[in-house]
């Protein structure tokens, strides 16, 4: 046990972010992290109790909660405590491939599982985790894993997100010759152009590929499975192919007005800015002189116009936050969703994942940039104004929310709420709906019900001989953690299919 009464001791603290009036003039990641000796002590509030909630990831009422890679937490929070970094980084990375994604981006429903968080601030299990990965890097005890035996068998892993990348690890580690295929200019899928670069700097990013790389995992960029690869040639020349090409159909909106220009979808108004940023200062298109340099094409660029983002979750959270470094004229965020409450309710208890009312980062900036938060609860889109072919405007209408006989809870709009906001750009971030069209199209891969990737008996293969899927592709829209868990089943079961067995972890 780290400290036995270290979580009476030492109260919760993470590193306080960059100032909103510092961060919001650029794209540098807002976290800070703390020295080695404070992060101990937050490591030594670990209970190491009877029951680890915290590692064992599950759905409980549609939500995850605890780790869904078993991380080995409490064990790891010990040897953080007692400043054993590298056997903190070695017992880290038997459940976890990218500790420095997850410790960025992760929601962290491993720390609502907490157990000191029944009656105090849980552990800062995510702070902690990052913490240990970055020291490894910096102490050197990252280093690429060149398998000692080849087996001879290629496989073809499709797309490049925290799946890909977790499929291509572990198979690379099982002595498979691994091509990872990615249709953008770019590796890193999701974690490149989908997570802005201030929540996720793509330095960390390109660190991890080119450690791959050295382990003998290739990228093949600006190659699409199905269009540039067909199914045929991808299993004329690989032994196995693994579809890890997430679910990147955006949810739409179908109401008046919606083929007016200036509506995007949430993704490509991120894409569009990161690739922007990562071509530098004088990429087409960059103001020079504005931190709109980030960025985008002149159509998408943001700087003094009123933005509408339809969506509450995480995507439009971040569509805020870069409209906010572009310098809007104005940004609300549409929830049809109801306001959370600020603490648990009775139906809500612990280890569940808190069903609380969160400010994250792109809200913190727009209430300091506007002076009050940008988001609109249970209100719903209508319709959409135009002027000369161009969106400039958004009918809304508030909704109630009423559970049926059935259970299922339904919303009716509320008479008399109606309104309309001023609209130069509106940004469409409701979420996905699996894989794009094409992908099944191109790859003659069977759809399940819910518009992904159907796989035999809920397992990692499809009814296609050899071909397997895994991350969001056949999980749907999902938190990155699940990604990586998807992908290192999807490789054990790939590597069972190539050797007849596999040394791979469940």
């Amino acid at each position: 046990m780290a400290k036995p009464d270290g979580f009476m001791l030492f109260p919760r603290e993470l590193p306080l972010d960059r100032s909103a009036d510092e961060r919001i003039r650029d794209y540098d990641e807002f976290h800070r992290i703390f020295s080695d000796e404070k992060q101990r002590r937050q490591a030594a509030r670990c209970m190491d109790c009877g029951i680890p909630f915290c590692h064992a990831g599950r759905i409980v009422e549609k939500a995850t909660t605890g780790c869904p890679i078993h991380n080995l937490i409490p064990e790891w929070n010990e040897l953080l405590y007692k400043g054993r970094w590298e056997e903190a980084y070695a017992r880290l990375m038997k459940t976890n491939n990218f500790p420095e994604f997850t410790g960025r981006v992760c929601p962290a429903p491993c720390e609502d599982a907490c157990t000191v968080g029944l009656y105090d601030p849980m552990v800062t299990i995510k702070q902690n985790e990052v913490h240990i990965i970055e020291k490894a890097f910096l102490e050197g005890f990252v280093e690429p894993y060149i398998p000692p035996i080849r087996t001879g068998k290629k496989v073809a892993v499709i797309g490049s997100g925290p799946a890909g990348l977790a499929c291509a690890d572990q198979l690379n580690r099982a002595g498979h010759t691994i091509d990872v295929l990615e249709k953008a200019d770019r590796p890193g899928g999701l974690l490149m152009y989908g997570i802005p670069n201030m929540k996720l700097d793509k330095t960390i990013v390109l660190r991890r590929i080119h450690l791959m790389e050295s382990s003998g995992i290739r990228f093949l960029l600006n190659t699409e499975a199905g269009r540039d690869k067909t199914i045929e040639e991808l299993l004329s020349d690989y032994d196995a192919v693994v579809f890890c090409c997430g679910a990147e159909k955006p949810r739409d909106l179908d109401v008046e007005g919606r083929s007016l220009s200036g509506i995007y979808f949430a993704m490509d108004f991120l894409t569009e800015n990161t690739r922007t940023l990562l071509a530098g200062p004088g990429a087409a298109g960059a103001p020079a002189d504005a931190i709109g340099a980030g960025g985008c094409a002149a159509d998408l660029r943001a700087q003094d116009k009123n933005v509408v983002v339809i969506g509450g979750g995480d995507t439009g959270t971040d569509c805020v936050a870069t409209c906010v470094r572009h310098g809007v004229k104005s940004v609300r965020q549409l929830e049809i969703m109801s306001k959370p409450p600020e603490t648990r309710t009775v139906d809500n208890p612990w280890p569940q994942w808190r069903k609380i009312l969160r400010t994250d980062y792109g809200q913190e900036e727009a209430i300091y940039r506007f002076g009050e938060d940008p988001r609109n609860f249970e209100t719903t889109v209508t319709s959409f104004l135009g002027k000369a072919g161009h969106v400039s405007g958004v009918k809304t209408v508030r909704v109630a929310w009423n559970q049926g006989e059935d259970g299922a809870f339904r919303f009716t709009p509320v008479p008399g709420t109606e309104e309309q906001l001023e609209a130069d750009i509106v940004l469409l971030a409701m979420g996905f709906l699996g894989p794009t069209d094409a992908t099944f199209e191109n790859t003659g891969l069977r759809r399940n019900n819910r518009g992904n990737i159907a796989t035999e008996n809920d397992t990692y293969a499809t009814d296609i001989p050899g071909v397997f899927a895994a991350g969001d592709a056949r999980r749907g829209q999902s938190l990155v953690v699940w990604a990586i868990r998807e992908g290192r089943q999807a490789a054990r079961a790939c590597d069972c299919y190539l050797s007849g067995h596999s040394e791979l972890p469940q």
